[in-house]
């Protein structure tokens, strides 16, 4: 199992900066990719972004030139630096892993004001 353990979301206004992390702990030898979804009120859980144990990176065409997805050097964390938030990036993000175990994080509630 990867059970995973989310911070930094909070209230921000409209053009301001956040960054989420996600720890994850447990068999992360495991894990082949990580990444952020979200799911804002009445819409269906997105791809925000996401991270091959390779570093190959993708991302949903709506943050792409304003979110950068990383981890850590022993890649058992990862993080989700947003810049320039809009309001229509409300939502609650979750960290999902994907590999021999499959998680989802507890989400994390981001609001951006305008």
């Amino acid at each position: 199992q990867v059970p995973l353990v989310e911070s930094g979301g909070g209230l921000v206004q409209a053009g301001g900066s956040l960054r989420l992390s996600c720890a994850a702990s447990g068999s992360i030898f495991s894990i082949r990719t990580m990444g952020w979804y979200r799911q804002a009120p009445g819409k269906q859980r997105e791809l925000v972004a996401s991270i091959s144990s390779g570093g190959n990176t993708n991302y949903a065409d709506s943050v792409k030139g304003r979110f950068t997805i990383s981890t850590n050097n022993a890649r058992n964390t990862v993080y989700l630096q947003m810049n320039s938030l809009k309001p229509e990036d409300t939502a609650v993000y979750y960290c999902r892993t994907e590999g021999r175990y499959n998680s989802w994080g507890q989400g994390t509630q981001v609001t951006v004001s305008s």
